[in-house]
């Protein structure tokens, strides 16, 4: 196959027609309107589907929501969550919780943002938060514990209240045993 050179014109060896059609791209973008930000006064508005810092959060009446499940812990492709699990004790209110999280954290050098946790959640108790600045000076600071992460997390308003006197039922209620429930048939054969 024989390729045709094509031949230089006086005009494109001057380069001049590309060199106008660059310099009216900038005239044009001159008169727009700019989008710098003066960005500490400034906050830029993210869509309602922006994924930022991962953040835990309490119910309505201040309790944690975490109970220490490993979901996400599991489900993190990035291994940057570490949990280690504590037990209520027997006395206090949300004993039947069974544990809480004593240490939760974060390593947010690790951290891809991908939201697979806020998914993984069964309690709901993780959410991909609208904060953007992740600052720290050194790597220790970059891994955020449970209190940073309630801090960025806040509160949020939980409609089931699935631990509230209301929901538990009564107090003298226990679990029975599956042979109490259904007898066994195995004597009448």
């Amino acid at each position: 196959m024989q390729v045709k050179r094509v031949k230089n014109t006086f005009w494109s060896n001057l380069y001049l027609p590309s060199i106008f059609a660059g310099m009216a791209v900038t005239f044009r973008h001159i008169f727009l309107k700019k989008d710098t930000l003066s960005y500490p006064e400034q906050k830029r508005e993210f869509g309602s589907r922006y994924r930022g810092v991962p953040s835990l959060v309490k119910d309505q009446d201040g309790r944690p929501k975490c109970v220490a499940c490993y979901m996400c812990q599991w489900v993190c492709p990035s291994l940057a969550i570490n949990i280690e699990a504590a037990e209520y004790p027997v006395d206090h209110e949300r004993h039947q919780i069974e544990k809480f999280p004593g240490k939760f954290e974060i390593n947010m050098l690790r951290c891809i943002y991908c939201g697979l946790c806020e998914e993984a959640c069964p309690e709901e108790a993780i959410f991909m938060s609208k904060t953007y600045v992740v600052t720290g000076y050194s790597r220790e600071l970059m891994i955020f514990d449970k209190e940073k992460l309630y801090e960025i997390g806040g509160t949020r308003n939980d409609e089931i209240k699935k631990w509230s006197e209301e929901s538990k039922g009564p107090r003298d209620r226990t679990h029975r045993s599956g042979d109490e429930i259904a007898p066994s048939t195995a004597s009448t054969h």
